[in-house]
């Protein structure tokens, strides 16, 4: 016989039974909820624009608008949202491995490096970079397609095209001249815009980072080298042969220089002898002069004095001064024995003094 039934017990276990059930169906419900928004939803990356496609039903086709970074409403089956970067896109052609290892790793495009024809014939290995970027991915996705098509439909073959073209225009050795070169890539960088434009791409630089001449242009420039130094060495034994003549003319003429010189000064030297000879000839008249002017002057007052008052007197005293120490004799002037002082003939005789 079966016992008493523990009603609160079953009560309880009812309870819990029916609270474990709700909890279990919540836990799902909530599960399902975020499974179907993921699957509703697309997250747009801060470096990426979103492009919206209806696949299915009224609006069939890509839609104008852009979509920003978020998260974005996308109906299951219906919709699809089309992601392109907006950062600057780089297209590296090399033939280096490291750096196409490189490109990989940064999710940039590599592809071999461009081989240039110039405009005599040689070859030339041109390693570039190529950087652009989106501006506007409605253009793209309808003019190119979805995805990365722009890089293999549009930039890589139109860049190799481009890039060809021009640089091409170059012979070999304009690649080293550095304004040559960067107006052909200015020339490049405007073809190749006017090219990716119109499907919404837009050419930020070019690059030119390394080249490699073929073997044929290597000898051919080596050869050209010796010859141009030789050429070099010869102008500049000319140009030494110019120097050391023109140096022996400076020295030449500066000995002449120096030798008139010399002689302007030893001119000078005379006429300034001859100059100060007569400037003391001069003086030596002048002074001359005027002594002879001051004795005359001196001789006039003389004259002058003996001719006034008294002049007797001292002209009598000179006589006594000429005639101090000298006999007197006295001659009688008159008479049968008189001397006159102004017959000499007759004094001779007398004096017996023969002729």
């Amino acid at each position: 016989m079966a016992g008493p039934v523990d009603l609160k017990a079953a009560s309880n276990r009812v309870f819990k039974t029916r609270a474990g059930r709700i909890f279990y169906l919540a836990a799902a419900i909530f599960v399902a909820s975020l499974v179907g928004y993921g699957s509703c939803t697309t997250y747009v990356r801060p470096n990426e624009f979103g492009i919206k496609q209806v696949i299915w039903g009224t609006g069939k086709g890509i839609k104008p608008d852009v979509y920003p970074t978020g998260l974005h409403w996308v109906t299951p089956g219906a919709e699809r949202m089309h992601r392109f970067p907006t950062d600057i896109q780089t297209l590296n052609l090399t033939n280096d491995s490291s750096e196409r290892e490189r490109a990989k790793e940064d999710d940039a495009r590599a592809s071999a490096a461009l081989n240039i024809q110039t405009s005599e014939g040689y070859k030339v290995s041109v390693d570039i970079s190529v950087l652009y970027r989106i501006a506007d991915p409605y253009k793209v996705i309808t003019q190119v397609g979805p995805g990365r098509l722009y890089e293999d439909s549009l930039v890589l073959p139109r860049s190799e095209q481009t890039l060809r073209k021009t640089l091409g225009e170059l012979d070999a050795e304009e690649f080293y001249d550095v304004k040559k070169r960067l107006s052909r890539l200015e020339q490049a960088t405007k073809d190749l815009q006017a090219q990716l434009e119109p499907a919404g791409l837009t050419v930020v630089n070019i690059f030119v980072r390394r080249y490699v001449y073929d073997d044929r242009y290597e000898h051919a420039i080596e050869a050209r080298k010796v010859q141009d130094q030789s050429v070099f060495k010869n102008i500049a034994e000319a140009d030494m042969a110019a120097a050391n003549a023109e140096k022996d003319r400076i020295v030449a003429v500066g000995a002449a220089a120096v030798k008139v010189e010399l002689a302007r000064g030893d001119a000078e030297k005379k006429k300034l002898g001859a100059e100060a000879d007569l400037y003391e000839r001069k003086q030596r008249a002048a002074g001359n002069l005027q002594v002879k002017l001051a004795e005359a002057e001196g001789t006039r007052l003389e004259n002058a004095a003996l001719q006034g008052q008294g002049s007797e007197y001292l002209v009598g005293l000179k006589m006594a001064e000429v005639l101090k120490n000298t006999k007197v004799i006295i001659l009688p002037t008159d008479g049968p024995n008189g001397t006159n002082p102004l017959d000499l003939k007759r004094a001779l005789e007398r004096f017996d003094v023969r002729q």
